[in-house]
């Protein structure tokens, strides 16, 4: 079986962010046909379409780093009842230039969370409105929205609550049997 590449974008900047520990839970817990590649945004800077005839290198070298992929998971907590403006704006540089979408045809995962009872359920569906037509299918079951996010990890970071464990090995079967039938 082949090794396929994930670029999982993590859709918070916070050093400590529940999204950045649940997706380095996700690359040591990902079977041997993933390799995800945790990815922050911060250092992606905001999309201006005046400069589009001259894209700034960040913005080359993240479209790059999409294009080589074999798929894209988000992961991402909820922000007023959507996604981060972050997670948006790295959205925006990646499906441009118009109708050469970085993510197109590329396999997605999402995973939302919060410390809230709802997981970021709004937050996992504005990226269901959003990506069609700039990025490939999406993963429609199982769904995951982790919920009570806050006392998953201890002080290091490293996730100890096994009820999250257990979902998220769930959750990386399927998305793995999907990366593979999607890139067959």
């Amino acid at each position: 079986m082949a090794t396929h590449t994930i670029v999982t974008i993590v859709g918070s900047l916070r050093k400590e962010s529940y999204s950045l520990k649940v997706a380095n839970a996700l690359a040591k817990l990902a079977p041997e046909s993933l390799k995800l590649d945790v990815t922050t945004l911060g250092d992606i800077s905001f999309f201006n379409q005046d400069l589009e005839a001259n894209p700034p290198a960040d913005w080359l070298g993240f479209r790059e780093k999409l294009q080589k992929s074999n798929g894209v998971l988000f992961v991402t907590p909820e922000y007023n009842r959507s996604i981060p403006g972050v997670l948006k704006n790295a959205i925006d540089v990646a499906s441009r230039p118009y109708g050469k979408s970085s993510l197109l045809g590329k396999p997605v995962g999402i995973i939302s969370n919060s410390p809230g009872a709802l997981g970021g359920v709004s937050a996992a569906k504005h990226l269901q409105n959003i990506l069609p037509g700039i990025a490939g299918p999406i993963l429609g079951q199982p769904e995951i929205y982790l919920n009570g996010i806050g006392d998953a990890f201890d002080d290091k970071g490293e996730l100890i609550k096994e009820s999250v464990q257990k979902v998220l090995q769930q959750y990386l079967g399927a998305f793995a049997a999907f990366i593979e039938k999607q890139n067959k």
